[in-house]
């Protein structure tokens, strides 16, 4: 079972890549099917493959099959909880654990 670090680290590695952030751009306007991904892209089926799969993984992108062909769109629910994410980890704490650190 992965802990909440592991499953943390899953959703914002989907961003930590200049094609997989392209990726996301391209289904900002609607689904669209792997063949056109691969297109615009410019690079191998086995690389959209690996992209895709850490993009789904993350739970930012869901897919569906169609015939031989897969489609992928933007997860409603995983894009909040990505922000939902960002915002815990970035909210300063009122207080510190190291409360006398200073000076030392």
């Amino acid at each position: 079972m992965k802990t909440s670090y592991e499953l943390t680290a899953e959703v914002f590695k989907a961003f930590c890549d200049p094609n997989r952030l392209i990726v996301l751009e391209l289904l900002q306007s609607g689904e669209k099917c792997a063949c056109k991904l691969q297109e615009k892209l410019n690079i191998s089926q086995p690389t959209l493959s690996h992209h895709m799969k850490i993009l789904c993984d993350s739970g930012i992108v869901q897919s569906r099959k169609e015939g031989k062909w897969t489609h992928y769109s933007l997860s409603e629910d995983g894009c909040n909880k990505a922000i939902h994410l960002l915002k815990q980890i970035t909210s300063l704490s009122p207080t510190s654990d190291c409360n006398d650190c200073s000076g030392r």
